[in-house]
């Protein structure tokens, strides 16, 4: 139900479920004699022919009925091309009300559970289906818990808020991960979950890890403490809880990896001999022994070793080469912990407004051709993450800090495929993935931007600077900013002070006059 609401999002529940009944009747009859010729085919094929099969297709879906002409793998790309995010023609979800909705239930499980997993998947036409099975199976534990409460619909409420919340981070993280391995590939994309994984279960061998989700709970002595509980759920909740399990703890008697990966002299042997294994034990390794750091930065330190490797074993003698792997990797580290301690020293010292100001300066700087609404946009996301992140113990801070800006970033380099803003912010979108948040730390003031003319019409204010409720103020007071450094971006951040102490004592003095507006036309 929820592949096919997915693709056919215009379909009623009564006409998907006549296609969900072919599947399944073919599935109890590959059970029976699995090398029946309509059995050999994936399930992919499977879905698709019968969406193919469904009679005026063209009336309903236009030019997407040509999908059907095409082979797989094409026709699917071509499917999902079709599919529409949040799609205006399907009605925003209407709760029934608490006796209507709880007696649904009661009477016909299934049938409001499908109901559920159908309008969900219509909605949300890329969000991973085992996820949604995960949000339906959340939904019936807050039913079950909610139609014994005297205040239903305020039980629901609450629980319905937290579900919606888990399903927007989730398909968050989801969209993430589809956009690192689009635009960076299955290499990058792969080393980046191994060094999660090696984290979460350090205990876990590495042959184990690359075999992972496909027997985890027949292993949970080989894999991890913290999965017991996700174990012991129905099969529909059970991958979602493991992927948001804890990680383990760290095996006390892990030896140093500096014998094995800088003094061992035969390195080069073994690196030579098989450069991706090589490196995917070296990220295995370090990943477990470090989960204080975060994926981006690991794959920093690896991409490290392996650049000096790369000159080390072209010379006479590699060993005394690579000997000081050790100082070079550190840098990468010190780097990203003084980015990381900088920047939470700035928002515990002087808060969120002043630590939100200092974003809007710095990156209004660097990419002054963005929309003032989505800088201010990208800043209360970059200062949502240092709220999150920067409360949290020291050995969480940074792949808590690095790890939600990533997802920043990729969400501004997306924008960026669209509508381009400049070469520095193309070329940090586009090199590397692992080094994308030092690459726009790094990033300077933009020296090619032209500002636009100055226009005085920009310093027109009116009374609302007094009368205007407090948010609205503030907000007034940011697109002030952001639009000043537009202008003048190569202000230093002593000419910014000067103005924005001139502006607050101008607010304050004319606040008080009884004549608002002529006060703020002279001042």
């Amino acid at each position: 139900m929820i592949t096919f609401a997915q693709y056919l999002q215009r379909c009623s529940y009564e006409g998907l479920s006549k296609l969900v009944k072919n599947v399944v009747d073919l599935a109890q009859k590959c059970v029976v004699n699995e090398d029946a010729p309509e059995c050999t085919k994936s399930l992919p094929s499977i879905f698709l022919d019968e969406i193919c099969h469904v009679e005026k297709l063209r009336d309903s879906y236009g030019t997407m009925a040509d999908c059907c002409s095409k082979a797989d793998p094409e026709r699917n790309e071509c499917f999902l091309s079709f599919k529409v995010p949040q799609p205006d023609f399907v009605q925003p979800y209407q709760r029934p009300a608490s006796d209507v909705i709880c007696k649904d239930y009661q009477d016909d499980r299934v049938s409001f559970l499908g109901h559920f997993v159908y309008s969900v998947a219509r909605r949300n036409p890329f969000l991973y289906a085992p996820t949604i099975l995960s949000l339906a199976a959340d939904y019936e534990h807050a039913l079950q818990s909610c139609c014994k409460e005297s205040d239903v619909g305020a039980c629901l409420d609450e629980k319905e808020t937290a579900i919606k919340e888990k399903a927007k981070k989730i398909s968050v993280k989801q969209q993430y991960s589809c956009g690192i391995l689009k635009k960076f590939g299955e290499r990058t994309f792969q080393a980046d979950k191994l060094a999660h994984l090696s984290q979460k279960y350090p205990k876990t061998l590495f042959s184990e890890i690359a075999e992972l989700l496909t027997y985890m709970c027949s292993k949970q002595d080989v894999f991890s403490s913290k999965i017991k509980d996700c174990c012991e759920k129905p099969v529909v909740e059970r991958s979602q809880c493991i992927i948001e399990a804890d990680f383990d703890d760290k095996p006390e008697d892990l030896p140093s990896l500096v014998e094995k990966y800088i003094q061992d002299t035969e390195v080069c042997k073994s690196f030579e001999a098989g450069h991706d294994a090589f490196l995917s034990e070296f990220i295995y390794e370090y990943s477990r022994r470090h989960p204080e750091f975060s994926t981006q930065l690991i794959l920093r330190i690896t991409k490290g070793y392996e650049t000096l490797l790369e000159k080390c074993c072209k010379t006479a003698n590699p060993a005394e080469c690579y000997g000081n792997a050790h100082e070079e990797l550190n840098k990468h580290i010190k780097e990203t912990q003084d980015v990381v301690n900088t920047n939470c020293e700035l928002f515990t010292t002087h808060g969120e407004q002043d630590f939100l100001k200092a974003l809007l300066i710095r990156y209004t700087k660097k990419m002054p051709q963005v929309s003032t609404e989505t800088l201010l946009e990208i800043g209360k996301k970059m200062t949502a993450v240092a709220t999150k992140c920067c409360q949290l113990p020291e050995d969480r801070r940074l792949p808590c800090s690095e790890g939600y800006l990533s997802v920043v970033i990729q969400d501004m380099c997306r924008r960026q495929e669209t509508t381009p803003i400049n070469d520095n912010v193309s070329h940090c979108c586009s090199d590397s993935y692992a080094y994308r948040r030092p690459c726009f730390t790094a990033m300077g003031v933009d020296t090619k931007y032209v500002p636009p003319a100055f226009n005085p019409e920009m310093f027109n204010f009116d009374e609302k600077l007094c009368s205007a409720p407090p948010a609205e103020q503030e907000l007034g007071r940011m697109t002030l900013l952001v639009n000043l450094v537009k202008r003048k971006p190569q202000m230093t951040e002593e000419q910014i002070k000067t103005i924005a102490d001139a502006f607050t004592a101008m607010v304050e003095k004319c606040c008080k006059q009884s004549d608002i507006e002529t006060c703020l036309g002279e001042e």
